[in-house]
């Protein structure tokens, strides 16, 4: 089951801090339940990318972007994620969450997770998103006005996540099996 309340401590600690700049970085910090488990004795790796949900939800707030999504009516969608899994997550670990926007292309925003244990990256995430209405993607050029930025620039995207965008331009679109 989604984590609802875990969630909402996130968005109302969220609207309690300061705004953040969208080049921020949010921290968050979380603990790693029984429930979060699985038969490892481990963070189960579909909790993983929903710790990592409760990190882009309050970086949102606090960049302005969900309320931009609320005025102009839009919703969001994850359109594609890269993870790498490195390290284990016991029960009762202290997890700190650290979420930042990497960039954007016409159509996707990028955003760059990390989820650090006991002074070790554990587990890393690049999170591909796009803005939604009932026609489909909005372009990310009015997203960023409606947000007040009509003239902002994405910053250069690094070469590895410009390498996962190509090789996903590979990638088989509907599977052929």
């Amino acid at each position: 089951m989604y984590p609802f309340i875990r969630l909402a401590k996130e968005i109302i600690k969220a609207l309690r801090q300061p705004p953040l700049p969208i080049d921020g970085v949010h921290v968050s910090h979380h603990l790693c339940w029984p429930w979060d488990l699985d038969m490892w004795m481990e963070l189960n790796n579909g909790r993983t990318l929903t710790l990592f949900d409760l990190g882009r939800v309050p970086f949102g707030i606090r960049a302005g972007i969900a309320r931009t999504l609320r005025e102009q009516r839009w919703g969001g969608a994850v359109a594609g994620a890269s993870v790498m899994y490195r390290r284990r997550v016991r029960m009762f670990d202290r997890i700190e969450l650290r979420t930042r926007l990497i960039g954007w292309d016409d159509k996707f925003t990028y955003t760059e997770q990390s989820m650090w244990t006991r002074g070790t990256c554990a587990n890393h995430i690049l999170v591909r998103a796009a803005t939604t209405d009932k026609n489909g993607i909005v372009r990310n050029d009015r997203v960023l006005a409606a947000m007040g930025f009509p003239d902002a620039k994405s910053p250069p995207l690094p070469n590895w996540v410009a390498g996962w965008i190509e090789a996903d331009t590979h990638r088989p679109w509907p599977p052929d099996f």
